[in-house]
């Protein structure tokens, strides 16, 4: 534990975000990440194993945080399935326009983390799924497990395709997957 009730992995976490913002996550140095969370570089393998194993770390750390916002998005629009899925994409989309990580994740496409959102996301899209998954089940039990796991799958790759590439304004997207999930779940 470092001062100030800061653990050492959250100051690693921070230190990598840091990094991972000023851009080229390539050249971020595991040894300048220890440095700036004041450990050892040796500490910092420890705790994380690798570089790659830091930035899922990093990126969980983001989606937790995220999952969190998408949570209380949610509350006050749960009178369906497609109501609550809507407002939690909505405020997914219009975070993803706020969010400096994924803006730089974005727009450096040669630094070596935009495969965390595409071609190497199964871990994070996972637990998307996971947490969509999860809160269906929770609000409404009555849904079949196939219907919910056929749900939060769609929702999830649905998201992350349009935080990769918009495809238009977030209200619109958020209206456009709560038809498809009343489609998914047979409602009219």
């Amino acid at each position: 534990m470092l001062t100030g009730g800061v653990t050492t992995r959250d100051a690693l976490l921070d230190a990598a975000y840091d990094g991972a913002l000023a851009g080229d996550w390539d050249r971020v140095r595991m040894i300048d990440v220890a440095r700036a969370a004041g450990v050892s570089r040796q500490t910092l393998y420890y705790e994380f194993g690798s570089k790659d194993a830091l930035a899922e770390a990093v990126a969980l750390r983001e989606a937790a945080r995220w999952m969190e916002g998408a949570d209380a998005a949610v509350v006050g629009h749960e009178g369906s399935p497609a109501e609550a899925v809507a407002a939690g994409t909505q405020w997914t989309l219009e975070e993803a326009a706020r969010n400096p990580l994924l803006k730089a994740v974005l727009t450096d496409d040669a630094g070596g983390l935009l495969p965390f959102l595409t071609t190497r996301a199964e871990f994070l899209q996972r637990a998307a799924r996971d947490h969509c998954a999860q809160h269906l089940t929770s609000h409404w039990p009555s849904i079949p497990t196939d219907r919910v796991r056929l749900v939060a799958d769609s929702v999830t790759r649905l998201q992350f395709s349009h935080l990769v590439l918009p495809g238009g304004r977030p209200e619109e997207v958020a209206r456009d997957i709560a038809v498809l999930v009343e489609s998914l779940l047979g409602a009219p």
